[in-house]
């Protein structure tokens, strides 16, 4: 069993990383809300985009895009894929990078002809060490997501789409279906269903006159499109960014839970120990008295 000493040391260390989990708790927990406040102004602008697209299919449905499927068709394209995966720079997550990490696992195994473009350190390094080539990797922190950053991934992929290397391009990020509820998914970005901007804009549904594109209206639905994917993938990465901090927060608060109760567990250790110690010297005590007085009795 433990000595006394061994017992203390031990409390102490557990105590001390109490003290880092509980400050990276309230870190994660300031991120989170300040990266909800930027997910809540980017959604409305991003709904904008949407609604203009809609706007544009309500006048001309069959217009031509190389964003998008052609009408009635909606069978995949054969060629290589294009594959953007965001995960966190580092782990103490949860599973949240490994569920990221399987969703693109699966899609490699459906389709092997698949390029991997990756944000984020803990991506990085697991594609690395299974020795899984990586088309380019976005060197840049996965934390604090700009617009500019966005930009940059959006005009590496449409190069590639536009150049016809890739046939297809999906988007491994984890959605936040509410404060309590996220999961990772992939979501094709491009070429887009027609019936993905189905219906009519928001509060807009009666409105029956048309509109005057210019140049044309396949120019104007290509230049809209562009920062469309620019928009959603922004929004992707802001999305896995709350994810991450929402995913940090509970596996901080489990970590602390758990130390709480390992430091109960010490402390009743550490008391039996320290009581057993003075029952034992107490018992030392008491014979060694008897001894000197049989002693003195002889």
């Amino acid at each position: 069993m433990a000595g006394t000493k061994e017992i203390k040391t031990h409390i102490e260390s557990v105590g001390e990383t109490r003290k880092i989990t509980n400050a990276m708790y309230l870190i994660a927990s300031t991120k989170l809300r300040r990266a909800r406040q930027e997910l809540d102004q980017t959604r409305p602008y991003f709904e904008a985009l949407r609604g203009e697209i809609r706007r544009i299919f309500r006048t001309a449905y069959n217009v031509d895009s190389r964003f998008f499927y052609p009408v009635g068709d909606d069978t995949p394209l054969k060629g290589t894929y294009g594959c953007l995966l965001i995960t966190a720079d580092k782990g103490l997550a949860g599973a949240y990078n490994q569920n990221a990490i399987r969703v693109a696992q699966q899609l490699l195994e459906r389709h092997p002809d698949t390029k991997l473009f990756v944000v984020g350190e803990y991506g990085r390094r697991f594609f690395d060490q299974k020795r899984i080539s990586i088309e380019h990797s976005f060197l840049y922190t996965a934390q604090n997501p700009t617009m500019a950053r966005a930009r940059e991934i959006s005009a590496r992929l449409l190069d590639g789409f536009d150049r016809g290397e890739l046939k297809e391009i999906y988007v491994i990020y984890t959605d936040m279906e509410s404060a309590m509820s996220f999961q990772a998914r992939a979501a094709r970005l491009l070429p887009f269903h027609r019936t993905h901007f189905a219906g009519a804009p928001q509060g807009e549904g009666a409105m029956t006159e048309r509109f005057e594109f210019y140049p044309d209206v396949g120019t104007v639905l290509n230049n809209i499109m562009r920062s469309y994917v620019t928009g959603f993938i922004y929004s992707a990465l802001i999305d896995s960014f709350c994810c991450e901090q929402d995913a940090r927060m509970n596996a901080m608060d489990n970590a602390d839970r758990n130390a709480e109760k390992l430091l109960g567990d010490l402390s009743l250790q550490y008391n039996r120990v320290r009581q057993a110690a003075i029952t034992q010297e107490i018992t030392e005590i008491s014979a060694g008295a008897r001894a000197q007085r049989q002693k003195k009795g002889r």
